[in-house]
C-alpha cells in the first residue's frame, strides 16, 4: 500500500476540514499582506511592491478556486455525475498549474524587458525592503504549513496552491533584492532575479498543469500501485487468478476494474461472494473510491456443468 494510503470513509472527513481550514488560513494571511504590501508600496514609492502586492491577489484568487473545488468535490452521485464529483479537484490543479504558468511567463518577460531599459525599482525608502522581507518571511512559513498539510492528507490539489504561495514568496524575494540592489548601487540585480523566478515558477505551473490534463483524461495509477491492488485481490480466499487490473485517477483516488479467476465448477453465489471480498479487501487496504470486480472462470469454462458465474460490481461509495 502506498504511503498515503487511507480508507476513504473513515478519513474523508477529516481530509476535506484539513483541506477547508489550509485554505482559509491562506486566504487570511493573503488579506493581510496584499494590504501591506499595497499601503507600504505607495508610502515608499515601490513600485515593485505594489506589483507584489497585486501578485498576492492573484494568491486569493487561487484560494478561492481551491475552496470551490474541495466544497464540490465532496458532492455525492447525482443524475449528472454518475462518478461523483472528486474530479472537481483535478480541474483544479489545471486551473492552478495555468495560473502559475502565466505568472512565471509574464515575470520572465518583464524581467527580459527591463534588460532592455534597466530602471531598477526607483528611489525607494528602507520601509519597502522591510515590508518586502516581512512578506517574504510569511510566504513562506505559508508554503510549508500548506504543503505539509496538502501531504499529510494526500491532496494534489492542494501541493499545488501550496507552490502557488512558494511563487509568491520568490516574487517577494525578487522584491527584496531589486529594492536591495538599488540602495547598494546594482538595479540589474532585480532583472536577473526575476529572470530566475520566472523560469522556476513558469516550470511548476507546466508541471502541475501537465499532471492535471493526464488526470482528466483517465490517467492510470503508478505501476507500483497497480501491483499492490493486484497481490491484495490474489490474496483474497478463492482468487485463483488476476489477469486485468484497470485504473483511473477520480481527484487524489482512483476507480479500479479488475476481473479475477475462480474455479469454474462453484456456483455463482460463491462467486459472487469471492467478488465482494476481494472488493472490500481492496476499498479498505488503497486509496480508492470504488471497485468494479468482474468474476471469470479459471482457465476458461468447463466441458461439461457449464455455470457462468455473474459478474459483480457495487454502487460508488457514498461520499
Amino acid at each position: 500500500m502506498s504511503e498515503t494510503s487511507i480508507a476513504p470513509l473513515e478519513n474523508y472527513s477529516e481530509r476535506h476540514s484539513e483541506a477547508m481550514k489550509s485554505t482559509w488560513v491562506s486566504v487570511g494571511v493573503n488579506v493581510v499582506l496584499s494590504a501591506g504590501q499595497m499601503i507600504a508600496g505607495l508610502l515608499s514609492g515601490s513600485f515593485g511592491l505594489v506589483a507584489d502586492a497585486i501578485h498576492t491577489l492573484s494568491d486569493l484568487v487561487a484560494d478561492f478556486v481551491v475552496l470551490f473545488a474541495a466544497q464540490h468535490s465532496r458532492q455525492g452521485a447525482d443524475e449528472d455525475h454518475h462518478y461523483g464529483h472528486a474530479r472537481y479537484e483535478n480541474a483544479a490543479s489545471l486551473v492552478l498549474g495555468v495560473l502559475l504558468l502565466v505568472v512565471g511567463v509574464f515575470m520572465a518577460w518583464s524581467a527580459v524587458q527591463k534588460f532592455h531599459a534597466p530602471v531598477g525599482v526607483g528611489k525607494v525608502g528602507t520601509l519597502a525592503l522591510w515590508v518586502a522581507l516581512a512578506s517574504l518571511a510569511a510566504k513562506e512559513g505559508l508554503f510549508r504549513y500548506m504543503l505539509a498539510i496538502a501531504r499529510k492528507i494526500g491532496s494534489s490539489m492542494l501541493i499545488a496552491n501550496a507552490w502557488h504561495a512558494r511563487s509568491d514568496a520568490l516574487s517577494s524575494l525578487v522584491v527584496a533584492a531589486g529594492i536591495g540592489g538599488n540602495l547598494l548601487g546594482y538595479p540589474l540585480l532585480d532583472p536577473v532575479a526575476g529572470l530566475l523566478v520566472g523560469l522556476m515558477v513558469g516550470k511548476m505551473g507546466w508541471e502541475f498543469s501537465r499532471a492535471a490534463f493526464h488526470d482528466l483524461t483517465d490517467r492510470a495509477l503508478p505501476e507500483a500501485e497497480v501491483e499492490e491492488i493486484r497481490a491484495t485481490v490474489l490474496a483474497t480466499p478463492g482468487v485463483q487468478g488476476v489477469h486485468e487490473v484497470c485504473t483511473r485517477k477520480m481527484g487524489d483516488f482512483a476507480v479500479v476494474d479488475v476481473h479475477i479467476e475462480v474455479d469454474p465448477k462453484i456456483n455463482v453465489v460463491t462467486g459472487h461472494d469471492i467478488g465482494v471480498d476481494a472488493r472490500r479487501r481492496v476499498m479498505l487496504q488503497h486509496k480508492v473510491l470504488n471497485v468494479m470486480v468482474h468474476v471469470d472462470p479459471a482457465g476458461g469454462f468447463p466441458d461439461d456443468d457449464h455455470v457462468p458465474v455473474a459478474s459483480q460490481s457495487a454502487e460508488p461509495m457514498p461520499r
